[in-house]
């Protein structure tokens, strides 16, 4: 979770870390690992605004941009129930359906990690397994935000050129 005194340029890259290729190749070598150990059929990283992260496993047919949006939603809805009743937000909801059932985790204050399984394993499994996924995944997010000098942002003097070109042309 964010330190809430932190600077405002620390919250936005807190809250806009980026993922590179090597993050991702990480994050998917944990899922597989994840999918292995748990015997759940599918594991998406969900960032909280909806946009997908990666995925690995048996897709099938779902349409992950329309799941992503839902799960994103769900999750904000549930932030709000957590609030309602005295809690920050909770970081985990399981919904249980005939045949399928998925559970979200909150990873890193960021991300959701959205499991998709069936009878072939048990909740107690994934959730075993999605805990220890979440820890790891959170030190990949840990990683990235240490990188800070990588950041290919337009650095500290472009707003003082802008500055200075802007004031050239209207004078």
């Amino acid at each position: 979770m964010a330190n809430p005194k932190m600077s405002q340029n620390d919250r936005l890259r807190y809250d806009r870390l980026q993922f590179y290729k090597e993050d991702v190749e990480r994050i998917d070598k944990i899922l597989n690992e994840f999918l292995r150990l748990s015997g759940a059929k599918c594991a998406l990283l969900i960032d909280k605004e909806g946009h997908m992260v990666t995925k690995r496993g048996e897709l099938r047919t779902i349409d992950i941009d329309t799941i992503s949006a839902l799960v994103a939603g769900s999750f904000a809805a549930t932030k709000e129930m957590a609030r309602l009743l005295g809690e920050e937000e909770f970081t985990a909801m399981f919904h249980q359906g005939e045949r399928d059932n998925i559970q979200l985790s909150l990873v890193g204050d960021r991300t959701l990690l959205t499991i998709l399984f069936d009878d072939r394993t048990t909740v107690g499994m994934v959730r075993l397994y999605a805990g220890e996924t979440a820890k790891k995944l959170a030190d990949i997010y840990r990683d990235a935000l240490e990188r800070g000098g990588d950041d290919p942002g337009l650095g500290d003097e472009y707003g003082t050129d802008s500055k200075k070109a802007l004031d050239k042309l209207f004078d």
